[in-house]
């Protein structure tokens, strides 16, 4: 039986890139992992093994390198539209999409840097009919609060153990993505965004997780005008309550294990209206 091709995209994954700012005192250092991938006009290369229309992945690679040398990477989001400019002017693409990692160094000296952390920032370029839509985000920021965090009025049924709760630990891994308005290119104000969430889960007097994420959520659409709604994604990284009673001690919220398999996962959009 015969098939059709009904959809097809193409590119270079985890392009690593690391740009030292020599001429910078003290240096700079911006690490990324680069994914570039394209749509269009491609159908021939798929049925015929007609490649006169394939620009080579390889390409690809070598074409992130040489714009990193010329282009200050002052904020990848303005890299990766210069890179999806670029590339949607090849022939038969029609859409670009450019995703970017950002591992983030802390300074120690001068001229060292360590990394911390489970933390990336995250950048997706989608380029079309002479338009960018940009959205930043974050994943793998790990928070804590021992405090200020309750469940409970929850329904319960025959299958129901899990205890109410007024004070429990609140743990979670943070990935939120953030859509900018078009035309918007402020985009230092991620560290605001950011900011906005932090400081929100920290002061947070929270009933659930999903209330918690509401007010992330509103907080990171007041700390920048440019952003248009915000996705977050929250796993509950539960800690349990040690029974210490078989050993005649008692545990008055101090001891916990803590787990991560299986977790809640909590996830919601917040528009600006």
């Amino acid at each position: 039986m015969a098939g059709a091709l009904t959809w097809n995209r193409y590119g270079k994954s985890s392009i690593r890139l690391v740009k030292v700012r020599r001429a910078a005192d003290p240096h700079d250092i911006i690490d990324l992992t680069i994914d570039v991938a394209l749509e269009g006009a491609f159908e021939k290369v798929y049925t015929d093994g007609d490649n006169r229309g394939c620009l080579a992945t390889d390409t690809m690679k070598n074409t992130v390198y040489a714009f990193a040398k010329v282009e200050p990477l002052d904020h990848v989001e303005s890299f990766a539209v210069k890179l999806a400019e670029h590339f949607s002017e090849k022939p038969g693409v029609s859409l670009v999409r450019i995703a970017i990692a950002e591992h983030p160094w802390t300074r120690l000296h001068p001229h060292a840097f360590a990394r911390e952390g489970e933390e990336v920032w995250t950048t997706v370029v989608t380029y079309a009919d002479d338009a960018a839509s940009i959205t930043s985000g974050l994943r793998g920021l790990v928070v804590l609060k021992t405090t200020d965090s309750a469940f409970a009025g929850f329904p319960r049924d025959q299958f129901t153990t899990l205890p109410e709760t007024r004070d429990r630990i609140l743990a979670t891994s943070i990935t939120a993505a953030w859509t900018y308005a078009e035309g918007f290119d402020d985009f230092a104000q991620r560290a605001a965004v950011r900011a906005a969430l932090l400081e929100t889960f920290a002061a947070h007097k929270s009933e659930s997780v999903q209330q918690t994420l509401y007010a992330m959520g509103e907080a990171a659409l007041a700390a920048c005008r440019g952003v248009v709604d915000v996705q977050l994604s929250l796993p509950n990284r539960h800690h349990l309550l040690v029974d210490l009673s078989p050993f005649g001690l008692d545990n008055r919220n101090e001891i916990f294990v803590a787990t991560e398999q299986p977790h809640g996962l909590i996830e919601a959009r917040i528009s600006r209206k």
